[in-house]
């Protein structure tokens, strides 16, 4: 699984140890879970069946996200970072957009080197999420 505008890990553990084990690694990382969608639930709610779990959970460093936001603050619209879990091919997948893609779409030169720290904080709340 490769894409320049993804971060993309798998584990064979269960989705919903997943899902509890990634707010756990993300809160010793200063990144605290701001929701969790569970689309599953939330398109079957409005009458569309979607037969396959996905959670989408947003997580969030204040500290990072005002110096961003103090930077451009058109950049809100594409805080706070997502992490999509779901299944596939008997594995449970964690994908997130890379920050420091995103972060092209702004005039924000100021903020590169915040969106590269927390990139690699993703890819460590990630990479220990999986090897659980």
């Amino acid at each position: 699984m490769s894409n320049d505008l993804l971060i993309i890990r798998s584990t064979p553990a269960p989705l919903e140890t997943v899902c509890t084990r990634l707010a756990e690694v993300s809160a010793s990382h200063k990144f605290g879970v701001q929701a969790v969608h569970n689309l599953r639930e939330k398109m079957e709610t409005k009458g569309v069946p979607f037969g396959r779990e996905c959670r989408v959970i947003e997580v969030c460093n204040p500290r990072h996200a005002a110096n961003v936001l103090g930077q451009n603050i058109e950049i809100a619209t594409a805080l706070p970072c997502r992490i999509a879990v779901y299944e596939e091919g008997g594995r449970t997948i964690l994908a997130t957009m890379k920050p420091t893609m995103m972060l092209t779409m702004f005039n924000a030169p100021g903020a590169a080197a915040t969106a590269r720290e927390v990139e690699d904080t993703m890819v460590r709340i990630m990479d220990e999420t999986c090897r659980a």
